[in-house]
């Protein structure tokens, strides 16, 4: 009966302390946003050990591991974890729990395993964790914890893993990690940790992964780090250790994958490297190494992957790189200054399958045995000095999915058993002098980049290119290429890049294209591409460049190009476009380069182009364009490279608002009818180095900051003045000089038309007397001498016969001629009346 007592006591106690456990366990939901429903059995009354994630001690009693890893829980981890006491493992990894790693934690004392990878926990790592000391696994990276790595760390003396990798931490790595004895896996990459690395780290002998990859450490790599003979993998990529590599690494027996790639290491690679038997992968590449390659797979029996590109490395490939029994596979060795023919020696590497000696001073000719390298995969001999054509036997290497030879001088036709190739995807021969058609290259299906940039292929575009649908890049540029673009383009739906610019196609855009709606990057320029540029353009909303400058397009700038609203670069120049610039070109308001030059373009410019305001460059010279320049060009403060609105008909002022583009390094708003000042605020463009405002009508002073432009940029401004021109001063003085000459000249011209009518009234007046000296003298002749001397005295007015020598009379403003007049005036040269009281002059 007894018995039977103490097992319901136990029972009883069992339940109690369940219950207290699922008590804090529906405590702790509260704080958690569960999404997707992993929390929904966590029910007051029900068994906890049947919750999800829960699993329970042997006796039921207690919760031993709680593991929520990737239940798309949210929220924050609860301070009262720390109550769930008999927990040995929890996992709450991959889940976008916030906030801080409660220091409650450090309460558990039971706890192994602490997994809180990959959430998006902030601030410090409680100093408290150094508090369990069961702890097995401590994995917390993958957040956004900052600070430094605490001292206590170094009391986790049972500690098997330690992963805080893609954190913020800063600070050194703290010494007291030495105190590990049992560490076999440290990761702290890519931190902003700094300092060196502490000589204590080679006390952890049972360490077999080191990672330290992507911070600040420096310093030079301890060669006490030979002491881990357990090591089998040494990650320190990416820091700023200087100095040699320590040839004891070469005691490292164990060690299979050693990356000392991106720092500063110098001097020669140690040759005790070679000890390395187990080594599968030796990546010493972006350092400044030196000296010849000293390394030899055949010694390292085990080497797949051998990577020392990016140094200093001189001299050929080593002639004992490898054999047919070596393990090498991946060799790269781009970017030094390795020299000599085509290494033969390769040949050997049975096993190789991507070789890499891109960006060297090799030269020659490749030697066909090459092509027995019938396992290689990827070919990469660019930027190097190799001449001749290509074997025949490269149709050997049918497991090629990559080849690049651009940056050579090879030449001469392609090999027509290239053809056979069926497994190729990327190939890159631009900027060498092939030769004759590309269709040998078009025998695979699987195609995904072909560029032939700079060479002398022609012909057209074989059809059957387009049986590779998944093609991505096609450029074919700068050759003599001829014909149309097919019309099975339609097919290649997967292209983004497109460049067949500088060759001689012709003939319009085919609909076709319009399919191909990937399109990023449609360069046709330089062409003889004629007809009118289609509509469609305007449904591809990919594309972030068109270039189809120097061809023979013809009508109107689409309107529909204001669709493709991604667009960075838009260069129609060099055509023969006409009508008005689309006000839709406003809509373009990611646009970087818009250049319509060099086309028949009128009508004023749209002030829509304001919106466009990412514009660094913008071309509009060269065409029929009238009207002012809309202000509203002031507001583009981005334009940098140029504003170009010369040879056209542009009138009226300069805007003052051109003033605002304080980034504009040339302006040229020459070969116009623009007039007025220069405004003063162009004188506040301190980025202008290039000006030209010539033949115009400006005039007034020039602002003083252009002085140091040449005077080329204001000639035909007969108006302007200040340097560099003449100073206003000198400018004002001649003005005055010339509007006295004027006057001088104008005076001389008065005084001679003056004398010249006294000439002639003096004259008239002298043959006047005369006439009356002659009329008298013949009077006197016929007898009438007696009575002429009292004639002569008397006045007769009115009606009354006048005597000749009244023939003219003296009057109060004019002389008026007598009745007389008439009957003598054969003798006179003519007549001119005053009429004292009307004033009226006129000739009778």
């Amino acid at each position: 009966m007894g018995n039977v007592h103490l097992v319901l006591f136990f029972s009883l106690l069992t339940a109690v302390l369940a219950s207290e456990d699922s008590y804090w366990l529906l405590r702790i939901k509260t704080k958690l946003g569960d999404q997707i429903g992993v929390l929904d059995n966590w029910i007051s009354g029900t068994n906890m050990c049947t919750w999800n994630g829960i699993t329970c001690s042997n006796d039921q009693s207690h919760v031993a591991s709680l593991n929520l890893s990737g239940s798309g829980l949210m929220g924050l981890i609860s301070p009262e974890f720390s109550h769930l006491t008999s927990l040995e493992i929890l996992d709450l990894s991959m889940n976008s729990l916030t906030s801080l790693i409660p220091s409650e934690l450090g309460q558990l004392q039971n706890l192994r395993e602490l997994h809180l990878y990959e959430n998006s926990l902030s601030g410090y790592i409680p100093a408290e964790i150094g508090s369990l000391k069961e702890l097995r696994v401590l994995r917390i990276g993958g957040n956004m914890l900052t600070g430094e790595i605490p001292k206590t760390i170094g009391n986790l003396t049972e500690l098997r893993v330690l992963a805080i990798a893609y954190c913020q931490l800063n600070g050194s790595i703290p010494a007291e990690i030495g105190h590990l004895k049992h560490l076999i896996s440290l990761d702290l990459q890519s931190n902003n940790l700094c300092g060196s690395i502490p000589d204590e780290i080679s006390s952890c002998k049972e360490l077999q992964n080191l990672a330290f990859s992507n911070n600040m450490l420096e310093g030079r790599i301890p060669t006490s780090l030979g002491k881990l003979e357990s090591l089998q993998i040494l990650n320190l990529a990416n820091n700023s250790f200087t100095g040699f590599i320590p040839g004891e690494l070469g005691s490292l027996a164990n060690l299979t994958y050693l990356n000392l790639l991106g720092n500063r290491l110098s001097g020669e690679i140690s040759t005790e490297l070679n000890t390395l038997g187990q080594l599968k992968s030796l990546d010493l590449s972006r350092n400044n190494l030196s000296g010849s390659i000293s390394l030899s797979a055949i010694e390292m029996k085990s080497l797949q992957f051998l990577v020392l590109s990016d140094n200093q490395m001189v001299g050929n490939i080593p002639s004992n790189i490898c054999n047919s029994n070596s393990s090498l596979q991946h060799l790269f060795v781009a970017q030094n200054d390795l020299s000599g023919g085509f290494p033969l020696q390769l040949l050997n590497c049975t096993a190789l399958q991507q070789l890499d000696l891109s960006d060297n001073d090799f030269e020659g000719e490749i030697p066909p045995s090459l092509g027995y390298c019938r396992r290689l995969k990827l070919l990469t001999l660019a930027d190097n000095k190799l001449t001749g054509a290509l074997p025949p036997t490269f149709r050997f290497l049918s497991e090629l999915t990559l080849i690049t030879l651009y940056n050579n001088s090879f030449e001469g036709p392609l090999p027509q058993s290239l053809f056979l190739l069926k497994t190729l995807r990327i190939i890159n021969f631009s900027h060498n002098r092939f030769s004759g058609s590309i269709s040998p290259l078009t025998g695979s299906n699987l195609l995904t980049v072909l560029d032939m940039t700079n060479n002398n292929f022609s012909g057209p575009i074989p059809s059957r290119l387009t049986m590779s649908k998944n093609l991505t890049r096609l450029r074919l540029a700068q050759n003599h290429l001829t014909g149309v673009i097919p019309s099975e383009f339609a097919q290649l739906t997967q292209l983004k890049f497109l460049d067949l610019s500088f060759n001689n196609f012709s003939g319009g855009l085919a609909d076709e294209l319009s399919n191909c709606t990937n399109l990023g990057h449609l360069l046709l320029n330089s062409n003889q591409f004629s007809g009118s540029i289609p509509t469609w353009l305007g449904s591809l909303q990919q594309l972030g460049e068109l270039d189809l400058s120097v061809n023979n397009f013809n009508g109107t700038v689409p309107s529909e190009l204001g669709n493709c609203e991604g667009l960075l670069k838009l260069s129609l120049h060099g055509n023969i476009l006409s009508g008005l610039i689309p006000p839709e070109i406003g809509n373009l308001t990611s646009l970087n380069v818009l250049n319509l030059q060099g086309n028949n373009l009128s009508g004023s410019i749209p002030s829509e182009i304001q919106q466009c305001g990412k514009l660094y460059e913008l071309r509009l010279s060269e065409n029929l364009l009238t009207g002012s320049i809309p202000s509203e060009l002031g507001r583009l403060t981005e334009l940098q490279v140029i504003l170009d609105l010369s040879k056209n008909k542009l009138s009226g002022e300069i805007p003052m608002s051109l003033g605002n583009l304080m980034k504009l390094e040339r302006l040229n708003l020459s070969f116009n009818d623009l007039e007025g000042q220069v405004p003063s605020s162009l004188g506040k463009l301190t980025s202008l180095h290039v000006l030209n405002l010539s033949n115009n009508h400006l005039e007034g002073q020039l602002p003083s900051t252009f002085s140091g432009f040449p005077q080329s940029s204001f000639v035909g401004n007969d108006g302007l003045c200040g340097p560099p021109l003449s100073s206003c001063l000198a400018s004002m003085n001649q003005q005055k000089k010339w509007l006295s000459n004027t006057q001088v000249a104008g005076i001389v011209v008065a005084i001679v038309f003056t004398s010249t009518v006294i000439c002639v009234i003096m004259i008239y007046i002298m043959l006047r007397i005369y006439c009356n000296w002659r009329k008298v003298a013949i009077l006197s002749s016929d007898g009438g001498g007696g009575n002429h001397k009292r004639d002569e005295d008397k006045w007769v007015y009115g009606d009354e016969t006048r005597r000749i020598s009244d023939c003219w009379r003296v009057n109060t403003m004019a002389l008026v001629p007598s009745q007389e007049e008439a009957i003598y005036a054969g003798s006179c040269i003519f007549n001119f009346e005053v009429n004292s009281d009307s004033m009226d002059h006129r000739l009778v």
